[in-house]
């Protein structure tokens, strides 16, 4: 089997369960801004190392977000032949997020203000598939059908990635406590 299939060529793609659409069409942006956070996720998991905790729960995450593809990859029209929690996202994989948010954010205290982004590697490519999975929330309102999960599902991912970059921050760095604010790059006036 070849990777390539010139079926795209003319600029357009299939969908789950068939069907054809323009790339440029509101459904291939939407899985595409997912896939996109997908693999910036993986970033954060290869750095975080194999086997880790952190590891682990990204991989859940990665294997949460074909689901949600899936859904967003098939025409409304098919979307009644999708299974909850399987090719199509459920309340239950939301609630789940909620939870992995309010385990991960007890156990270190949680910044009050803005922070800046980057004290580690691993806590800066969260932010970076944070913001990725934002962009994908935005894209996925013209995507997802009427009464989905898949919006709900992209909020919770991003506040799960912001608390799980603290968490690997371990301590933030605030906006307001910027050593050197306002002064040079050698940190003189």
């Amino acid at each position: 089997m070849k990777i390539y299939t010139r079926t795209g060529d003319d600029g357009t793609t299939g969908l789950l369960f068939g069907g054809r659409v323009r790339k440029d069409d509101a459904s291939p942006v939407a899985y595409g801004e997912v896939d996109e956070a997908q693999a910036q996720m993986g970033v954060a998991r290869a750095l975080a190392g194999a086997g880790t905790e952190l590891d682990e729960l990204l991989v859940s995450l990665q294997r949460d977000l074909w689901v949600l593809m899936a859904e967003l990859a098939t025409a409304p029209a098919n979307r009644d032949r999708l299974t909850p929690g399987e090719s199509s996202v459920s309340e239950a994989m939301v609630v789940r997020l909620e939870a992995l948010i309010d385990d991960v954010a007890g156990r270190f205290e949680a910044p009050t203000e803005f922070v800046v982004p980057g004290q580690d590697l691993v806590s800066a490519h969260l932010d970076v598939a944070r913001t990725v999975v934002r962009r994908a929330e935005r894209a996925a309102l013209s995507a997802a059908g009427e009464g989905s999960s898949v919006g709900p599902y992209l909020n919770r991912l991003s506040d799960l990635l912001w608390t799980l970059a603290r968490w690997q921050e371990g301590e933030s760095l605030a906006t307001r406590s910027v050593p050197g604010a306002g002064t040079g790059p050698s940190g003189g006036s």
